[in-house]
């Protein structure tokens, strides 16, 4: 139950409201007790440790979920937001990795998530004649294959041969002279860092305790078994220990530092490489498909992305901070210039609204390049009581977090079931296609324009009516945000009521994508939601104008980097601003 100012009361499974987030904490602190501990506690929240806090507890484990910052602020927010099998990796001969994961697309569009991953068409462009077509076409049938193995619906339509004349009128913005003709095939999308959320909300649901913005400041032993984590509470300062049977470190890209702190010997070695996207306006070119385009180290996307279009990505090394990767000039340069090889009328810098930098966290290999590093992943147990998962690609997040629960409770006593997630849809999908079916019923009740309840049905699926709740208690809260049209004033309140936001960076970068899709990065949108986030989470008057500034100075600080010639210049410039902390 979260009090909402002015409002209802809204009840709500899983929510991830302060209070809940209090209790949480609460029955951490409490596994210090003789026989009070958990049986797993999870360490990262991002997308691995977000499905396997679901897996462990929907198995009738006791669970808890740590995060350092915010849910899925890393690698998980900062995807190509695609759910694919890995085209490319087929030319690896990574069949078994294709395979999985497009079984896992087919999962998530089915099942555990319609209401956030849905099917987009892309074209594949041929600019060989003879030869090309039956090649790629061997490929693509062969994807298109592997994907009606898995025993699930596809959940997308099979390829089709298009030439020249068809390939225009899919994408009348392409150059004539850049193809002979396409084929197009269909991958699927998700707004990455929302599923992220859904999963953890889900799991919180079944039990799981969870708490972001805890950091882990080291490991407990009793002899050389890890038997929980010290945390500090990065709200308050406050430090204290939790205690749990296993801990699963799902660390993504820090996996080298969190292993550091217990062995090092037997360690997985995780390598950063670097992913840059750009967003541009939908109007800037003509195509009712996406593309995908051969370069010469990797791939590029065009990603069709509501009112707007996904750009990327890059495929570089990184060594610097992993926090917060910055984009460079030259990465800006080199996207540009290959995107515009196709495009009748090349894009400029004027034309990019956003960028935005992720890391991929690749098992460490020999080889020089990390567009060649495996994508698989890798379970391993260190130390008694310690388990830790890397590698892998957001596609299989589920089958990720599933070995990893299955090699932490190969260590446990008792008899445990097995992984049963390939059956739980997430909170939102069980009635998603009921509510898009009563779409037009429900705005006419809420008093809002249907497009909006779209907009809704599309981002919380059936617990959409809990936030035209909130507007039927505060109709000024059906009003959008400044500077971002797409989004809802009510959206904000329901981030931090409901979904674990914490503060404004929170909101404006992952609940919604308005730093990256708004013209101004959000910097109007920001008083906006510090004022409605004060509210609910009892801010003073200072730290609401802490916040803003905060916001404000990472907007111009990102901006500055993407200036820069280089990583390590861009990483300078993205430096001078630290994470923010509240007012103590």
């Amino acid at each position: 139950m979260s009090n909402i100012p002015g409002g209802p009361q809204v009840n709500s499974p899983g929510a991830l409201s302060p209070e809940s987030r209090a209790a949480s904490i609460e029955v951490l602190k409490s596994t210090a007790q003789a026989g009070k501990e958990l049986d797993i506690l999870i360490v990262g929240g991002g997308v691995v440790g977000a499905g396997a806090a679901l897996d462990a507890v929907t198995r009738g484990l006791t669970v808890g979920i740590v995060e350092a910052r915010d849910w899925s602020s890393g690698t998980s927010s900062r995807s190509s937001k695609l759910i694919h099998g890995g085209l490319r990796y087929l030319e690896m001969l990574d069949f078994g990795l294709v395979q999985e994961a497009l079984q896992e697309r087919g999962l998530l569009i089915q099942r555990i998530a319609p209401h956030l991953v849905r099917p987009v068409p892309f074209l594949y462009p041929l600019t060989r004649r003879i030869w090309e077509r039956p090649y790629v076409g061997a490929g693509i049938m062969l994807y298109d294959t592997l994907g009606l193995t898995s025993g699930n619906s596809r959940g997308v339509p099979m390829h089709k041969h298009l030439f020249r004349r068809g390939t225009l009128r899919a994408a009348p913005s392409l150059k004539e002279d850049a193809f002979v003709g396409s084929i197009r095939y269909y991958d699927a999308q998700v707004d990455d860092a929302r599923l992220v959320v859904n999963v953890v909300r889900t799991a919180a649901h079944y039990g799981a305790h969870a708490a972001n913005r805890v950091r882990v400041v080291d490991f407990l032993r009793e002899g050389e078994r890890v038997v929980g984590a010290k945390v500090e509470n990065q709200e308050d300062g406050s430090v204290f220990e939790i205690r749990a049977k296993q801990v699963v470190n799902a660390t993504g890209v820090w996996t080298d530092e969190t292993q550091a702190m217990v062995t090092d010997r037997g360690q997985l070695k995780v390598r950063a490489s670097k992913g840059i996207h750009l967003v541009v306006p939908r109007d800037r070119f003509q195509s009712t498909v996406g593309l995908i385009l051969r370069t010469e180290k990797s791939v590029l996307f065009v990603i069709p992305w509501g009112r707007h279009w996904i750009i990327g990505t890059t495929d570089t090394d990184w060594t610097l901070d992993k926090a917060h990767p910055a984009a460079s000039s030259k990465d800006i340069d080199y996207v540009l210039e290959h995107v515009n090889k196709v495009l009748k009328r090349p894009l400029t810098r004027e034309d990019v609204e956003g960028v935005y930098a992720g890391l991929r966290p690749l098992l460490a290999g020999d080889n020089d390049s990390t567009a060649k590093l495996s994508r698989e992943h890798v379970v391993a147990h260190p130390v008694p009581g310690l388990v830790v998962v890397a590698g892998g690609k957001y596609t299989t997040y589920r089958v990720m977090a599933k070995d990893a629960v299955d090699e932490a409770t190969r260590a446990m006593d008792e008899r445990v079931p097995s992984s049963c997630t390939e059956t739980i849809p997430l909170l939102g999908a069980e009635g998603f296609k009921a509510a898009w079916n009563r779409r037009g019923r429900l705005a006419e009740q809420a008093g809002v324009h249907v497009a909006r309840v779209e907009h809704l049905l599309n981002r919380f699926g059936s617990m959409t009516p809990e936030v035209l709740e909130i507007i039927a208690g505060r109709p000024e809260l059906g009003e959008p945000l400044p500077g971002a049209d797409d989004y809802l004033a009510a959206e904000v309140v329901y981030a931090a009521t409901h979904e674990g936001a914490r503060h404004v960076d929170d909101v404006l970068t992952r609940r919604t994508r308005i730093s990256i899709e708004a013209w101004d990065r959000g910097v109007s949108a920001a008083p906006v939601v510090a004022k409605l986030m004060g509210e609910i989470l009892g801010w003073s008057e200072t730290q609401r104008e802490s916040e803003i500034k905060h916001y404000l100075a990472r907007v111009e600080a990102e901006r500055l980097s993407q200036q820069q010639p280089d990583d390590e210049s861009a990483d300078a410039a993205r430096m001078g601003v630290d994470d923010i902390v509240p007012l103590r």
